[in-house]
């Protein structure tokens, strides 16, 4: 992060540096928190399946509120009808390894949403990682 009245832009350029990657495949999965497969968090069997894949990578955002199908809002607030809140799981890869993983989210989901889009990946390296 940039220092306190400084630039962050030209402080992170002092440490780092950004290079184009080229157009990859964000998939993203939208389930509920409570989702299961076999006892164990869906987004978690998502993540360890993806890293079994050899996808570049995947993080899990929780939702603070929402609503999709089934038209109740789920939320993370105190005393609501429904506190299951919605979770994503976002991967983004080449296009060849993200379609190859689809089949295995047929498997797992039963009323998720799962999206793909086209997106322009960068990826930013400390300077470190270029001298090595």
């Amino acid at each position: 992060m940039g220092r306190r009245g400084g630039d962050p832009a030209s402080d992170r350029t002092e440490d780092a540096t950004t290079t184009a990657h080229g157009t990859a495949l964000r998939l993203t999965v939208v389930v509920g928190e409570n989702d299961a497969w076999h006892h164990r968090p869906l987004f978690t069997e998502i993540v360890h399946r993806a890293h079994a894949a050899g996808l570049a990578g995947a993080s899990v955002f929780r939702g603070v509120e929402g609503f999709g199908a089934s038209s109740m809002i789920h939320t993370t607030r105190l005393l609501s009808l429904s506190e299951e809140p919605p979770v994503a799981i976002v991967i983004v890869d080449d296009e060849e390894p993200v379609r190859a993983f689809l089949p295995q989210l047929d498997a797992l989901i039963d009323g998720g949403l799962v999206v793909l889009d086209e997106v322009e990946a960068i990826r930013t390296t400390s300077k470190q990682e270029n001298h090595a």
